[in-house]
Order: C-alpha cells, then structure tokens, then sequence
C-alpha cells in the first residue's frame, strides 16, 4: 500500500537512527556503565518518540536535540549515583569493554533486524581507557558532563551550558577543573607493545604462581582495586605494595583451581580476562609504566561483566 502523497515523511528518522552510536558512546564516558548508558539512550529516544509529528518537524537539529536529552538524562543519573555508589560494598569500578573484534553478538538471528548491541559500537579510544574512565568518576557531574562535551566530543561551550544549564565562562572552568584532575593522575604510559609484553609476562608469573616474578613485574607502590559490588567475594580495599599484590594473587590461584587467563583488549588498553569453566569471572585493567604495572583495577561484579558473558567469549 503507497503511503499517500500528503503524509509527510517522519522528520529526519535515519538522522535520528544513526545518532545512536553517537549517543551510547557518549553516555558511556558519561557514566561509565554500559547498562546505564542503554537506558539513558533508550529514554531519550522514548521522548522523542512521545513528541507529535509537528513537534519533531519544529526542531532543526534532531542530533542536537537527542544529545541535548542524553546528556541531561546522565547529568541526573551521575547525581544519583553518587549517592548509590556511597552504597555501594566495597570500590566501584567502571564496567569494562571488550574489543569489538572480540565481541560476538549473539542477537542478530536469521529474519531479525535488531542492531548487534551497543558494545559492538563503542569507540575505544584514550577517553575509554581505564585509568581516564577512573579519574572521570572523581570529577563533580557537571564538571564530568562539560570536559566530556568539550574536550572529547568538541561542543563549544556556548552548546555545553545549554545542556548543563551553567553560562559559557562557569562551563569553561568545569572544563578546566576536570583537565587538572586528568593531568595530575597522568603517569607516563608505556607504548602499546610494552604494554602487552608486560601483560602477558604478568600472566605467565600468575600462572606459575612466581611471587618474585610477580613482584618484579608490579611497582613497589602498586595499587590493587577490586569491584565485586557485594555479589562475589573479593577485596573491598585496595591491596597496596607489589609484595601484598603478589601474595594476594597466589592466595586467588591456589584457592580457585581451574582459572584459565586470557590476554584480551579491555577498553582498548591491553587486559586479562580470567574464565571459569567457559564463564569470565573476571576482567582486569592495567595501567603501566614502560617497565613496570602501576595499577589493577578487577572487575568481578557479574553485572558488569554482561557484554563478557551474554554474547561469549572466544
């Protein structure tokens, strides 16, 4: 049946549908969580979808609407979440993301037209990496939402204090505040390389169980932080000192046999991923040094470890 020649089309529809990588990819620098930045997109389509045709076909930009709503939907989130994550058993760490040449998305069945998931499409660039995402967690909401808008995504400051609701000059001290957060957290990383020798290296000695390895590997002030979010047990304060580390990590082999390690990309930075009997247990970051690893950050909480778990991992 031929739509009739008086029905205008939906104002920019593949406009509106192909601002959806952009918004997942923003939400999820936002807020850290790929479960919160689905639903953060999925209300700001919701109203969209609530509008009238005239309402739709009055606004000029649809892309600039939709991440105007987005944004202004994680602003909220990030301000309750504070308060959730003073709640939260033990450190909150943000959710990990697989490398999309290692995603295998289980939802593209035969006749089906559902996008593969948003995982899939996540840009995993320096602003994703763990140690940025860790430091974005410290920042106020507004200060996180304006460097994220600005330095990131290159809105001009006049756009971000539309959406944060702040004049231009207050947007661009947000901006300025967060860039002194990231500088002064900054260590000198190792060239990509190094850094997978340096995991994989890390692996064998876990897998040996070689405490002096292991310590050799870790600087002496490393600093482990798991996430188990009260679901698994698991260290609710960081472990300090590479010697504590190293004791830590033979005392979790020696008590789950049957861990396999996986070197893998875990926000674009080179990772391990340890498995049970075929199920991920854990997703570990790194931070390094050109010798040495400064930081572990373990995610056990299974919530978090959906996009490892629902679409497999090979």
């Amino acid at each position: 049946m031929n739509t009739p020649a008086d029905t205008p089309p939906e104002p920019g529809l593949s406009a509106v549908v192909d601002e959806r990588r952009q918004l997942i990819n923003l939400a999820y620098r936002l807020l850290g969580s790929l479960a919160e930045a689905e639903d953060a997109v999925q209300e700001t389509y919701t109203r969209w979808y609530a509008m009238s045709r005239q309402q739709q076909q009055a606004i000029e930009s649809p892309g600039a609407w939709l991440t105007t709503v987005a944004s202004r939907i994680c602003l909220d989130v990030l301000g309750s979440a504070r308060a959730r994550r003073e709640r939260y058993v033990g450190a909150w760490i943000p959710e990990p993301l697989p490398d999309r040449t290692e995603w295998i998305s289980g939802r593209t069945g035969a006749g089906t037209t559902e996008p593969a998931d948003p995982a899939d499409r996540i840009t995993l660039d320096e602003s994703v990496n763990m140690a940025f995402l860790v430091v974005l967690e410290s920042m106020t909401p507004a200060e996180r939402v304006a460097f994220i808008l600005h330095d990131v995504f290159r809105y001009p400051f006049p756009e971000v204090a539309e959406i944060v609701g702040r004049t231009p000059a207050a947007c661009r001290q947000l901006a300025t505040s967060a860039r002194r957060r990231i500088h002064a957290s900054r260590t000198p990383a190792a060239p990509a390389p190094g850094q997978a020798g340096l995991v994989r290296d890390f692996k064998a000695a876990w897998e040996a169980k070689d405490i002096k390895a292991l310590v050799d590997l870790l600087d002496p002030d490393a600093t482990m932080t798991a996430d188990g979010g009260g679901l698994v047990g698991t260290v609710l304060r960081p472990v300090e000192g590479s010697t504590n580390i190293a004791q830590y990590l033979i005392h979790i082999a020696d008590k789950a046999p049957g861990l396999t390690l996986l070197e893998r990309t875990v926000n674009g930075r080179p990772g391990l991923v340890a498995q049970h009997r075929g199920t991920t247990v854990t997703v570990a970051a790194f931070s390094l040094t050109d010798t040495r690893i400064t930081r572990i950050w373990a995610v056990r909480n299974p919530e978090k470890l959906r996009p490892w778990n629902e679409h497999g991992q090979g």
